[in-house]
């Protein structure tokens, strides 16, 4: 089988920050071929919010572009054959999971996600600062099959359980599950849905995996200079980038992996991972490019 076609590639770097416009928020996007991904920075910053209507635009539009959201779809499930072992509400599918948070956070603003960690029965799965749930488990909590391919490939995934730590992922990626849950039947998102003939797409990327692609070391795949970005673009067959007002990592993680998913994406490997099974594909989902 042959990769799908896209006309055009994006790539969001989330946040689980609980204000109206998080700092690491940034959104960059490309056309096929190889000029460098532009940076979209709307007037104010962008909010969760505003990059679902942006988001459901593109649908309206019917554009073909795959776009790469930086976080985790689903939390473990495999593992235990449950997403919260004991708890009679635990749901079944990661579109179920969606469903479910988004339900628990109505009272949150701004797509934040806390009233699902601070539920008397959520809260014993995870690690928070300063109060770690009894049905956390010893050690660096549990981990999704792909995250699995993500360690093997010298990668270091987090516990989506795990909200203790600059590096931890879980709050953006609940904060993520309630927009996603917003796109349902709008936008799919591989590999929970098929992939679709026309419009838009979403899979799960992380920007770690893109580093290393371009050959920055582990440790120091933050990039902050103009000529450090053109040269890790150059990796990907990428011309030069149109200079930034500032190169935070968000705004030079987002463009430089949408340099890399562009390419990812014509790799038939990246859609027909070895271990991705219909299980997996329908309860923990899987990160593009952990093949």
């Amino acid at each position: 089988m042959s990769a799908p076609h896209f006309d055009q590639f994006a790539v969001i770097d989330w946040s689980g920050q609980a204000v109206a416009r998080p700092a690491g928020l940034a959104v960059a996007q490309a056309s096929s071929g190889d000029d460098a991904p532009t940076l979209l920075r709307p007037d104010g910053g962008w909010s969760r919010e505003a990059i679902l209507q942006w988001l459901f635009q593109h649908a309206e539009a019917g554009r073909r572009i795959l776009i790469g959201l930086d976080l985790s779809p689903a939390f473990p499930y495999l593992d235990c054959g449950s997403y919260f072992p004991g708890w009679n509400i635990s749901p079944e599918t990661g579109p179920e999971l969606w469903a479910l948070i988004d339900a628990l956070c109505t009272n949150d603003s701004h797509l934040s996600a806390n009233g699902f960690i601070n539920h008397p029965e959520a809260r014993r799965y995870f690690r928070q600062r300063g109060d770690c749930g009894d049905l956390f488990p010893a050690g660096s909590g549990r981990f999704r099959i792909c995250e699995h391919g993500q360690a093997a490939m010298r990668l270091s995934p987090y516990s989506c359980f795990n909200l203790v730590g600059a590096a931890q992922v879980g709050k953006s990626s609940l904060t993520g599950m309630r927009v996603l849950h917003r796109l349902r039947g709008i936008v799919p998102v591989w590999p929970f849905d098929p992939v679709p003939d026309s419009g838009p797409l979403i899979v799960e990327i992380y920007t770690a995996l893109a580093a290393r692609a371009a050959g920055l070391r582990k440790g120091l795949s933050k990039i902050r200079t103009a000529p450090a970005l053109d040269e890790a673009l150059a990796a990907f067959a990428t011309r030069p980038h149109a200079p930034l007002d500032r190169y935070d990592d968000h705004s030079t993680d987002a463009i430089l992996t949408t340099a890399w998913l562009r390419r990812a994406a014509q790799d038939d490997r990246s859609w027909h991972p070895e271990k991705l099974t219909r299980e997996i594909a329908r309860t923990e989902g899987w990160t593009f490019g952990v093949i």
